[in-house]
């Protein structure tokens, strides 16, 4: 799921030209090197929690940013609900610790 996820909002920044490639990708909105993406399908592995969190932190700010602009509004209302997807994500795979 965390996956397809990613693959989503590479192909929407693609789409609309905010990035050109996976390695683009796996760089400016990973957080990891632009091998990322490519390596991720050749383990057939998920990227991790981590990765997942610091794209949802980036979709955020990039939506902050572009939604004082009107002429963006509804690009950054995409990128927030990326965004949030994510963190839903995040949030469904954390664990709970007891403090007590």
């Amino acid at each position: 799921m965390k996956k397809v996820i990613l693959d989503e909002i590479f192909e929407t920044l693609s789409g609309v030209g905010v990035v050109s490639t996976e390695g683009e990708f796996s760089q400016d909105w990973l957080g990891h090197c632009e091998s990322y993406l490519r390596t991720l399908r050749f383990k057939n592995a998920e990227p991790s929690l981590g990765t997942i969190a610091i794209c949802a932190s980036r979709l955020q700010n990039a939506a902050d940013q572009l939604g004082a602009l009107p002429r963006y509004q509804p690009l950054a209302q995409q990128l927030a609900s990326m965004s949030i997807k994510c963190r839903s994500l995040v949030d469904a795979d954390s664990v709970e610790f007891d403090l007590g």
